[in-house]
């Protein structure tokens, strides 16, 4: 099943799943200890980055690592570039709009 990046990327626990391995590599075990989450519950999140596409995953012997995956959230960057030059025309008319208004 291929899950929606912004669903994945609107939870707080995913967010921070992410900033960790923007850092480096780390195994499941790893990830978990950095919540007071269960470790199944972290690896739910880590399934669901995964199935976005947002984390890829390596086997290195035994263990897995899962790794930030860049160019996905290049896709939604971009996404979102067109969003960020509306939202920054727009407060630039509120700037101007309260600058002449004082």
């Amino acid at each position: 099943m291929r899950r929606d990046v912004f669903q994945a990327i609107a939870d707080p626990t995913r967010r921070a799943i992410l900033t960790l391995l923007a850092l480096h590599a780390m195994t499941p075990n790893a990830i978990a200890e950095h919540f007071d989450s269960s470790r199944q519950a972290i690896s739910k999140h880590i399934k669901i980055l995964t199935e976005c596409e947002l984390v890829k995953q390596e086997q290195s012997g035994r263990e897995i690592h899962y790794h930030f995956n860049v160019q996905k959230m290049k896709e939604v960057d971009i996404w979102m570039e067109q969003f960020r030059a509306i939202w920054e025309t727009r407060f630039d008319q509120l700037d101007n709009l309260l600058k002449t208004t004082k």
